[in-house]
C-alpha cells in the first residue's frame, strides 16, 4: 500500500522521481515519455469517439447510444489515468534497475474497444432507431 501511495504522489510531483535509484540513459526516459503521450492520444481518441457516438447518432435508441458513448468515455478516462501510472511505474523500474512492469491493461482496453466495435457493427447492420 505504501508503494501505491508513493507512486500516486509521483503523479503530482514528478521531480521526486530523481530520489529513486540511478538516472537511466535519457533515451529510455524519453521513450517512456513518448509512450505516455501515445496513451494520452489514445485516451483523447476514445473520449472523442464517445462524444461522436452521442452527438452524431441521434436516431439511435437512447439506451444503446448512451451505453456505447459511456463505454468509450470510460475507456478514455481509464486510459488517461493508466498512462500516468504506467509512466511512473516504468520510470521507477528503470531507475531501480528492475524489469519493466507488466500490465493486463492493454489487453483489457483492446477487449473493451472490440466489444464496442462489434456493438457498432450490429447497430449499423440492424439499426435500433429510437421510437
Amino acid at each position: 500500500m505504501n508503494d501505491f501511495v508513493q507512486g500516486l504522489r509521483l503523479w503530482f510531483a514528478p521531480e521526486r522521481i530523481r530520489d529513486e535509484g540511478d538516472t537511466p540513459d535519457y533515451r529510455f526516459s524519453l521513450a517512456n515519455e513518448r509512450t505516455f503521450l501515445a496513451w494520452i492520444r489514445t485516451a483523447l481518441a476514445l473520449i472523442g469517439g464517445g462524444f461522436a457516438v452521442d452527438q452524431f447518432l441521434p436516431d439511435l435508441a437512447w439506451g444503446i447510444r448512451a451505453g456505447l458513448a459511456l463505454a468509450l468515455l470510460a475507456a478514455g478516462v481509464l486510459c488517461a489515468l493508466r498512462a500516468v501510472n504506467h509512466w511512473v511505474r516504468c520510470e521507477r523500474a528503470m531507475r531501480r534497475g528492475e524489469d519493466l512492469p507488466v500490465s493486463r491493461f492493454p489487453a483489457l482496453l483492446a477487449l473493451a474497444v472490440a466489444v464496442v466495435a462489434v456493438a457498432m457493427v450490429v447497430v449499423v447492420l440492424f439499426g435500433w432507431e429510437a421510437r
